[in-house]
C-alpha cells in the first residue's frame, strides 16, 4: 500500500496532474457530450419551449448537483488525507460515515426539490407551457439524486486512491447507457422531454454500480456502519462538506440570477443560454475535472507535509489552465456558426453563441484558476475560504455586472457581464491559496485550529511571507 501512495509524492508533478486531470476529463467528457445530444435530440423535435424548458430545469438540476459535488469533495479530501498518512483502514471509516451522511442530505434535498419543483422553476422565470414541461422533466431526475450522490462519492473515493483509471471508467460507463438509451426513449418510444429525463435516471444508477464494485473488489470495501463512530465523525465531515457544499452551490445560484435575467428577454434566448450552459462543460471538462483531480494530490502531499509540493501543484495546474483555455477559445471561434445552426437557434441565440465564443471563454481562465484554489482550500482545510470567494463571485460577481450587461448589450451582455465579474475572484483565490501554503509551511497557520481566514488576521508577530518562486 505505501508504494501506491507514492503516486502523488514522487516524479514529475505537471506529469500526475495531467494524467489525473484528463483522464477524469475523458470521463466527464462523456456524461457532458451525452448532456450537449441530450439537448440536440429535444431541438430537433421542433419546439422552442422543450430548448428552454430544459435551460430552466437544468439551473435548478446544477443546484443538487453542485450539492452531490460538495460531498464528493469532502469524501474525497478525507480519505485522500488518511491514506497519505498510511492509515487504510481509518480511510475505510471515514468513507462510510461521509456515504451515510451523503445519503441523508440528498434525500432529504430530493423530496424538497421534487415537491416544490413549480415555485423552484417559477422563481428564475420560468412560465406557462414551458414551466410544465420543465417541472415534469425536473422532477423525473431529482428522484434519482441520492443514487447520483452516492456514485459520485464512490468515485471520489477512487480518485482519492489515484485510481484514476477506474474513476474514468464510471462516468464512461454512465455517458454510454445515456447515449444509447437517449434516441431509443425521446424518439422510437416517443416519450421526447421525458424520454430524456428517463434516459439519464438510468445513467445515474450505472454510475452508481460502476464506482462501487471496485471499491469492494480492490480497497475492501466499506467499513460497518457504527453509530457512535458516525457521530464523533460528523465533526470533520461537517467541516469540509458544509463549506464545500456552500461553495458549490454558489454557482447555480449566480446561474439563476443569470437564467432569471435572461428570461426577460425570450423563450429563444433562454433556449440558447441552454446552449452555451451545455457547451461550456464540454467545452472546458478537463478545466472541470482538473480541481477533482488536483484535490487528492494536495490532500496527500499536505498529509505528508510537502509543502514545495503542494505550492508546485497549484501553479502547474493554473499553467495547465491558462494553455487549456487558449487552446479552446480558438476552437470555439472557428465552431461558433456551426453550433448555432446546428441547434437551429434564432438569429438572436446565434448572436448569443457569437459573443459567447468571443468574450466568455477566454475569461473561464479565471473559473479554472478559483476552481484549483477551491480544491485547495478544501485539502488544506481551510474550506470556508472557498465558500466565501464562490459566494462573492456569484453575488457580488454577477448581479450587478449582469444588469449593466443587460442594459448595454441585451441578452449577450447578460453572459457577458457574468464571466467579466468572476475575474477578481480568480486572482484572489489563487492569492489566498499560495500565501497560505507558506503559513503551513512557516508553521505560523495551524491546520487544527479552526476554520478562520489567518490570512486577515493582523499579527505584528506573524507577518505574511512573500511569494515565492
Amino acid at each position: 500500500m505505501a508504494n501506491k501512495q507514492a503516486i502523488f509524492l514522487e516524479g514529475n508533478l505537471l506529469r500526475h496532474i495531467i494524467i489525473m486531470a484528463s483522464s477524469a476529463s475523458i470521463g466527464l467528457v462523456s456524461i457532458f457530450l451525452v448532456d450537449f445530444a441530450d439537448l440536440l435530440f429535444i431541438s430537433m423535435l421542433g419546439e422552442a419551449e422543450l430548448a428552454a424548458a430544459v435551460g430552466f430545469a437544468g439551473t435548478v438540476l446544477f443546484f443538487t448537483f453542485s450539492v452531490s459535488i460538495g460531498m464528493t469533495i469532502a469524501t474525497s479530501a478525507l480519505v485522500a488525507q488518511r491514506l497519505g498518512q498510511g492509515d487504510a483502514v481509518e480511510a475505510r471509516k471515514i468513507a462510510t460515515s461521509v456515504i451515510v451522511f451523503g445519503v441523508m442530505i440528498s434525500c432529504v434535498l430530493a423530496t424538497l426539490c421534487w415537491i416544490y419543483a413549480p415555485q423552484l422553476l417559477g422563481l428564475i422565470g420560468a412560465q406557462g407551457y414551458t414551466q410544465e414541461l420543465g417541472v415534469s422533466y425536473f422532477r423525473i431526475v431529482v428522484a434519482a439524486m441520492p443514487v447520483a450522490a452516492v456514485g459520485m462519492m464512490a468515485s471520489g473515493i477512487l480518485r482519492a486512491h489515484g485510481d484514476a483509471r477506474r474513476a474514468m471508467n464510471v462516468t464512461l460507463v454512465a455517458g454510454a447507457v445515456n447515449a444509447i438509451l437517449d434516441p431509443i426513449l425521446i424518439f422510437w418510444a416517443g416519450l421526447g422531454l421525458e424520454g430524456a429525463a428517463y434516459a439519464s435516471v438510468a445513467a445515474r444508477f450505472a454510475t452508481l454500480l460502476t464506482a462501487l464494485y471496485p471499491i469492494f473488489k480492490h480497497y475492501g470495501g466499506f467499513a460497518k456502519i457504527d453509530l457512535p463512530r458516525f457521530k464523533t465523525d460528523l465533526k470533520p465531515i461537517i467541516a469540509i462538506a458544509a463549506p464545500a457544499m456552500l461553495t458549490n452551490v454558489a454557482t447555480p445560484i449566480g446561474n439563476g440570477f443569470v437564467t432569471r435575467a435572461i428570461s426577460e428577454f425570450g423563450d429563444s434566448a433562454v433556449a440558447a443560454m441552454a446552449v452555451t450552459g451545455r457547451l461550456t462543460p464540454l467545452a472546458f471538462c478537463v478545466i472541470f475535472a482538473l480541481s477533482g483531480a488536483v484535490g487528492p494530490i494536495i490532500g496527500q502531499n499536505f498529509g505528508a507535509k510537502q509543502f514545495g509540493r503542494v505550492r508546485g501543484t497549484l501553479i502547474k495546474a493554473v499553467q495547465f489552465t491558462a494553455i487549456y483555455v487558449a487552446v479552446m477559445w480558438a476552437i470555439l471561434m472557428l465552431a461558433h456558426g456551426f453550433i448555432s445552426d446546428s441547434f437551429q437557434l434564432s438569429e438572436e441565440g446565434a448572436n448569443i453563441v457569437f459573443w459567447f465564443a468571443l468574450v466568455v471563454a477566454p475569461l473561464f481562465l479565471f473559473n479554472g484558476t478559483l476552481f484549483v484554489s477551491n480544491a485547495a482550500f478544501n485539502n488544506l482545510r481551510r474550506p470556508l475560504f472557498s465558500t466565501f470567494l464562490n459566494w462573492g463571485k456569484n453575488t457580488i460577481g454577477v448581479v450587478p455586472f449582469i444588469a449593466i450587461g443587460a442594459a448595454m448589450g441585451g441578452a449577450p451582455g447578460v453572459l457577458i457581464g457574468q464571466a467579466i465579474g468572476g475575474v477578481l475572484f480568480g486572482i484572489v483565490g489563487f492569492w489566498l491559496a499560495y500565501r497560505l501554503v507558506g503559513r503551513y509551511e512557516s508553521g505560523k497557520s495551524d491546520p487544527d485550529k479552526g476554520l478562520k481566514f489567518p490570512l486577515m488576521r493582523r499579527r505584528a508577530e506573524a507577518p505574511f511571507n512573500s511569494p515565492r518562486s
